[in-house]
């Protein structure tokens, strides 16, 4: 079962290879959490974290960035992406798929690197799913 998460901060630290992403559960209408939702980190790239804070917050650049140009052409072909999904950690690396619907409605399962995906459907509020299987084995790792 995939559970419904959000981008709930960013860590950005430019000395450092190593930024963080952070993951918290999102209840669905009804749902009542326990005490605290579940959260996990991501550990991610430089560029990337930049992309996606660039994009959260708003700032347009003069020349579109990979992550620009893919969300434009997702969009220039007529697609729309629906969802992100981080579907498995294995040995400390976290594995996503966007799920993109085309122009003639067939929903294409495309890998990606979480950050990626990300930093792709931020600023379109796509939602994200985690396999519970990567929620509990990542709060493993975190404690």
């Amino acid at each position: 079962m995939a559970v419904r998460m959000e981008l709930s901060r960013i860590l950005i630290r430019e000395l450092s290879d190593c930024q963080l992403i952070e993951l918290r559960e999102v209840p669905e209408p009804g749902q009542v959490l326990g005490d605290e939702p579940r959260s996990f980190p991501i550990v991610i790239g430089l560029p990337e974290a930049q992309a996606i804070d660039r994009r959260l917050k708003g700032i347009v650049i003069d020349r579109p960035q990979t992550h620009d140009l893919l969300a434009s052409i997702i969009k220039a072909m007529g697609g729309t992406l629906e969802r992100i999904s981080i579907t498995h950690l294995d040995d400390h690396t976290f594995f996503a798929e966007l799920s993109i619907r085309n122009a003639d409605g067939e929903l294409l399962t495309i890998d990606s690197r979480p950050s990626d995906a990300i930093a792709i459907g931020i600023t379109a509020d796509t939602p994200i799913y985690v396999a519970e299987e990567v929620i509990a084995a990542a709060t493993r790792e975190e404690t």
